[in-house]
């Protein structure tokens, strides 16, 4: 079996995509995979180091502005737009696929489109609770949508569509509190697990650094916060709020989490953005939350994505204009000193959670591929 998977721009969906072709691996070794991304995109890495092969197109997004350099830019994407098209029609030819998934992203959409022309049956996946504009167009060109939320069913009203869920790594669903705990040398006091992207989020480090001083003072809570390749500065502002995190043995203040199966196996509530993907695991794991959605991202889906599982009681949300370091500690607070609406709000988010995407997707692959 030949796939072809397109997606791009975002680890939100690249990700996908890679857990896709790790699922049809398992159940199918002799499959033959080929993803195309974007020539400049995080996907060449991500794909590389996954062990797949990639082809690139060159494609851009419509800016919204209206400076000189917008319309310079949008012309330039119009012309890509038909180039990217013949891009893909070529590798698409060459490749064969048996069938075309689109994970979403400016690259789905030239791939995803050509190979449907080209007679080859095609599939996509929706990863938040508002589409994105590239799934939207394509929806009426697949044979399936498959979706991760049930919240967008309704913006895809003339399409076959299949709740699927987010496909989430193995080590998530089966990490364990007590022994995360004891790995990571944790005792009973409450957990707090933060961190705002590989990148780093300001606002949410700005917040955050109130919350740990306080705690490297009064050690009422155990914290891991992660403050992302921009947020080196990090450190020094807690300590200019007066605590020294080397001498405090409740914070685990670093960069990155490279281990957050056992960070969020561990933890008693999360404080995070609110991407597709981190939910997913944040409702496969139960897990209590305060989202902080980023406004900076297309259709605004993250606020989309967060109040999905508030209106499930499964989350909380502090919206970016209304974060602030008291504001933050406020509502840890209020939940942390109430265990059972935590046990309440663990509940509902692992009520939310959908735990099998893996097999529902490759299911659905196997029928359009038997209907086709």
């Amino acid at each position: 079996m030949k796939v072809l998977l397109a997606g791009g721009g975002t680890a939100g969906h690249i990700n996908p995509a890679l857990a896709i072709a790790g699922y049809i691996k398992e159940r199918r070794p002799d499959t033959r995979f080929l993803f195309i991304g974007n020539k400049n995109g995080m996907e060449q890495r991500l794909v590389a180091q996954a062990g797949y092969e990639i082809r690139s197109i060159t494609i851009s997004g419509f800016r919204r502005g209206f400076k000189p350099k917008d319309f310079v830019e949008n012309a330039k994407t119009v012309s890509r737009t038909i180039t990217s098209s013949a891009e893909a029609k070529k590798i698409i030819k060459e490749f064969k696929p048996d069938i075309c998934i689109g994970t979403g992203g400016y690259v789905s959409g030239p791939v995803v489109r050509t190979a449907a022309k080209l007679g080859v049956p095609c599939i996509i996946h929706e990863q938040n609770a508002y589409p994105g504009v590239t799934n939207k167009m394509l929806a009426k060109r697949v044979k399936k949508v498959m979706l991760a939320s049930p919240a967008a069913k309704k913006y895809f009203p003339k399409s076959d569509v299949a709740i699927t869920g987010n496909p989430v790594r193995s080590e998530i669903l089966t990490a364990n509190k007590e022994e995360s705990r004891r790995k990571l040398g944790l005792d009973s006091r409450p957990v707090i697990l933060s961190f705002g992207g590989s990148l780093g989020a300001q606002r949410i480090n700005e917040a955050v650094a109130e919350l740990v001083a306080r705690s490297g003072k009064d050690g009422k809570y155990q914290h891991i916060h992660a403050y992302g390749s921009y947020g080196e500065w990090f450190p020094e502002l807690v300590k200019k709020k007066g605590t020294v995190i080397s001498r405090c043995p409740n914070l685990d203040i670093r960069p990155y989490i490279d281990d957050m199966p056992d960070c969020m196996a561990a933890a008693d509530l999360v404080i995070s953005r609110a991407g597709a993907i981190t939910l997913s695991e944040i409702q496969a794991m139960g897990k209590a939350s305060v989202l902080i959605p980023s406004p900076n991202v297309a259709e605004n889906h993250q606020y989309h994505n967060a109040m999905a599982l508030v209106n499930a009681g499964a989350a909380e949300i502090i919206e970016e204009s209304e974060l602030s370091g008291e504001a933050l500690m406020k509502k840890v607070d209020e939940m942390l000193a109430t265990p059972e609406k935590i046990a309440e709000i663990s509940e509902n988010s692992r009520k939310t959670a959908i735990t099998d995407a893996g097999e529902r997707i490759y299911s659905i692959i196997r029928k359009v591929l038997r209907e086709s």
